[in-house]
């Protein structure tokens, strides 16, 4: 008898889910409201599918595994995006200073459109597995507490029931799993909501003539003056292009929407480089502002029960600050998990839900801890507030990251935890506690660090007199 998989949601999360359940499955159908792009466009259901995205080196490690016969890191350059090696590649001004350039590349990251990132691995399932899409809206899973049979939709003929031997819900922040779980009778999720107030504003710009390899360039927040943090980022993109994203917290943070205002904010920011970059280039767009951008975790993992053949991955399980970039990582390697329990004991294995739940939350874990220990530092934060414990990893992080500014083997650390090719468990190996107590060997370095050519560079398009 045919074995069908049904995934709810067309996004990043759903298609990658859909790969993994693609190896088992003789049947895989991707549900989505949404009427999907035939190219990389923006489409309604991605609330934050304007602004900055930054696709970190677990996530694209992750997706390596998912896909058959295709290498995601070549598909996603050959579809456009750019490849940032982080130690050399990129600028950036933390609260403890400007981390120095190295000679060694590090971990890279792929920065593109959101839009390019979905549009690129949804063509590569697509053509690489049996994996179909249809428009449809799911409205509830059928089935009861031990298991979930499929799920009840409506389409453009009405409603119809669609059973299956498994169900991955990856429809995103708006999901419904926890009302729909309640209604087999799994009442118990617990959620949690730690809100900063952040807004995103971005623009595109045309990449100035000579300037198609400038570095990423990130002017970060700072949450420990107990004012709204400001943030600003430039980064390259497919088409010859540059995204600005500016972000703010609530209570006087907020960046603004009118083009004028917006380049004032970017040249008010801790460092006016941003600022000072975009002051000469030609902007290609308005400015476009969202502000779905709360951290928000169900922990599905810790219910009393919990029905066989039913997954829940990528933001329908936990949405975290995007200032951080860890979202798409996460929903990759949700759905490695998924692919590596399915290789080992096959749709129909005992227990096989619960475990992939339980592993993909570890993921989780990590990057809701470095998501949420700074954005409870904001004023006005709503869900959280730094406690004793809060303020004793603080006090290590930030002496960690004053290091890392100056120390080869401090930054390495940082980077191969912000990256995601390792746990927080790495911040905490003797070398790196060894090189965090001694300090930085380097003094701190005085404005970015540029070379002489970026110098040149920042200086011709310097609109501003700075």
């Amino acid at each position: 008898m045919a074995r069908r998989a049904v995934v709810i949601g067309a996004g990043l999360a759903g298609m990658l889910a859909a790969a993994a359940l693609s190896a088992v499955a003789d049947e895989v159908v991707v549900l989505d409201r949404d009427e999907l792009p035939d190219g990389p466009e923006h489409r309604k259901g991605l609330p934050q599918g304007r602004h900055a995205h930054l696709l970190m080196a677990g996530g694209l490690a992750a997706m390596e595994d998912l896909v058959p016969g295709v290498s995601m890191r070549k598909h996603l350059l050959a579809a456009g995006a750019h490849e940032v090696p982080v130690a050399n590649g990129m600028v950036a001004l933390t609260p403890e200073g400007w981390f120095r350039r190295w000679r060694h590349p590090g971990p890279q990251m792929v920065t593109s459109t959101r839009a390019l990132l979905d549009w690129a691995i949804r063509v590569a399932v697509l053509a690489n597995t049996g994996v179909e899409i249809r428009k449809a809206q799911a409205l509830e899973l059928t089935g009861s507490r031990q298991r979930v049979t499929g799920v009840r939709l409506a389409n453009a003929e009405g409603a119809e029931e669609l059973p299956a031997d498994f169900v991955v819900d990856a429809s995103g922040r708006g999901s419904r799993a926890v009302k729909w779980l309640a209604g087999l009778g799994v009442s118990d999720v617990r959620e949690k909501t730690v809100d900063a107030g952040l807004v995103n504003a971005t623009r595109l710009y045309r990449t100035p003539a000579g300037a198609d390899r400038f570095p990423l360039t990130i002017v970060q927040a700072n949450p420990y003056l107990g004012l709204p943090g400001r943030s600003g980022m430039m980064l390259p993109i497919e088409g010859d292009r540059w995204m600005v994203s500016l972000a703010g917290t609530r209570g006087g943070g907020e960046p603004p929407s009118d083009p004028e205002d917006f380049l004032r904010y970017a040249l008010d920011l801790p460092d006016p480089i941003v600022g000072r970059l975009i002051s000469g280039a030609e902007p290609l767009t308005d400015v476009h502002v969202s502000r779905s951008t709360s951290n928000h975790r169900r922990y599905l993992e810790k219910t009393r029960h919990w029905p066989e053949r039913f997954v829940v991955l990528g933001d329908a399980l936990a949405t975290f600050n995007p200032a951080y970039g860890q979202g798409m990582s996460v929903a990759a390697m949700g759905a490695q998990v998924l692919s590596r329990e399915l290789r080992r004991t096959g749709l129909a294995g005992d227990g096989l839900a619960r475990r992939v739940q339980k592993a993909a939350a570890r993921s989780v874990e990590g990057a809701w801890t470095m998501a949420v220990s700074q954005d409870v530092w904001f004023p006005g934060t709503r869900g959280g507030s730094p406690g004793f414990a809060d303020r004793l990893v603080t006090a290590y992080t930030r002496r960690m990251i004053r290091t890392a500014t100056a120390s080869y083997p401090a930054a390495s650390a940082v980077w191969d935890v912000t990256s995601m090719t390792t746990g927080p468990t790495r911040l905490l190996r003797p070398s790196t506690v060894l090189a965090t107590l001694s300090g930085p060997p380097l003094p701190p370095a005085v404005g970015a660090p540029l070379t002489k050519e970026e110098r040149e560079i920042l200086r011709e398009l310097d609109r501003t007199g700075g």
